[in-house]
């Protein structure tokens, strides 16, 4: 199934709270106290799922989100915060129509309400020095895909987002709809992603469609299935072609260790179309209805995630920036938080990162 932010050629997503409430506010300067590691400790207690209150509030969300998404225009929930920092259900909207049946409280939690537009695949042709051809060894965090995702007259591409291994092997980390979105033959695309299919650096979608085999640089080896809660894939590495130690362009070598996500953490990704941005995450235990494509400028689909982080920011993400790996904000060794996959108006959906590689049965590639 293919869904969510991969670009299309057609087209060519006390104290400690009054912080997080400033960022979330729209502070548009960065501040890495939030992410140093005592307050880390203190704000993950705070504002992850490891809070009991937090979880409190999850448990009411998850309890009425399939009543709240009776109405179509409501495209997902989540627990996130008010305004002046409480802790809050959050009811994001496809437009401003929606959300009319939605209560100022559930449980006595108030509701937040969040116009995000449709979550699914972006489409556009904005572009970045990260879709360019880059010398072997290449940095992550630029553009790239399977080698056949293309039909007659589109061609798809994402990101690759970052190395992880198992046993000594090294893999890309990208998602399923960017590495094997091709799950339907039709007569413009008869073939379907299959294990051992190349995958290339930049994609299809910068090159004019043009499959050129010195691009290649890996093997796709495995997928995230349908109904797995996270869109993920990875590929084996062609030996010479990658970084072995997974540096991302512009954000460097990464910590072999992963951080929980919490409420409030600053962070940055690295994507094939909106290059080196930064916002927050503003909220955790995200359920959403993901709308896509069965190949690439195919049929339709849908799919329903729950228990995904959403990350807000300006121009957080845009077409192409699937498969892009979302880390904390710090100068040094970050840690990788979460996969992103899809998005709406000012936010992208994201797997955390331990779904993903719990998944896939690997590691992280770091210091």
């Amino acid at each position: 199934m293919k869904h969510f932010s991969r670009v299309s050629s057609k087209w060519v997503l006390g104290l400690l709270m009054l912080l997080v409430f400033a960022f979330v506010a729209g502070c548009s300067d960065t501040d890495e106290s939030l992410n140093a590691p005592a307050d880390a400790g203190q704000q993950s207690v705070l504002l992850s799922r490891a809070n009991p209150k937090i979880q409190g509030v999850m448990a009411i969300q998850d309890r009425h989100t399939p009543s709240l998404m009776k109405d179509p225009l409501v495209v997902g929930t989540a627990t996130g915060l008010t305004d002046d920092g409480e802790p809050a259900i959050v009811v994001y909207l496809e437009s401003d129509h929606g959300g009319k049946a939605v209560p100022e409280s559930i449980e006595g939690i108030p509701v937040r309400k969040v116009v995000s537009g449709k979550i699914m695949m972006f489409r556009g042709s904005t572009a970045t020095g990260h879709t360019a051809r880059y010398p072997r060894p290449i940095p992550l965090g630029v553009s790239g895909g399977n080698s056949k995702d293309f039909a007659y007259p589109y061609c798809c591409s994402g990101t690759l987002g970052g190395l992880v291994q198992s046993g000594g092997t090294q893999y890309i980390l990208s998602n399923q709809h960017v590495f094997a979105g091709d799950q339907a033959a039709s007569a413009n695309d008869p073939d379907v992603a299959e294990v051992g299919q190349e995958i290339n650096q930049p994609g299809l979608i910068d090159v004019n469609c043009s499959d050129i085999s010195a691009d290649y640089v890996g093997w796709l080896t495995t997928w995230a299935a349908e109904g797995t809660n996270v869109d993920c894939a990875i590929a084996q590495v062609m030996p010479g072609t990658v970084d072995p130690m997974g540096s991302i362009l512009e954000v460097g070598v990464l910590s072999s260790q992963t951080l929980d996500a919490y409420i409030g953490l600053l962070i940055k990704k690295s994507g094939r179309t909106t290059g080196l941005t930064r916002g927050s995450v503003t909220s955790i235990n995200g359920n959403f209805t993901v709308g896509g494509y069965d190949e690439c400028g195919g049929e339709p689909t849908t799919a329903y995630y729950t228990g995904q982080i959403v990350i807000s920011g300006r121009k957080i993400s845009n077409a192409g920036d699937s498969g892009s790996l979302v880390v904390e904000d710090v100068a040094t060794n970050p840690r990788a938080v979460a996969l992103l996959f899809a998005g709406g108006r000012n936010i992208a959906l994201c797997n955390p990162i331990t779904d993903v590689l719990d998944y896939l049965g690997v590691s992280m590639v770091g210091n």
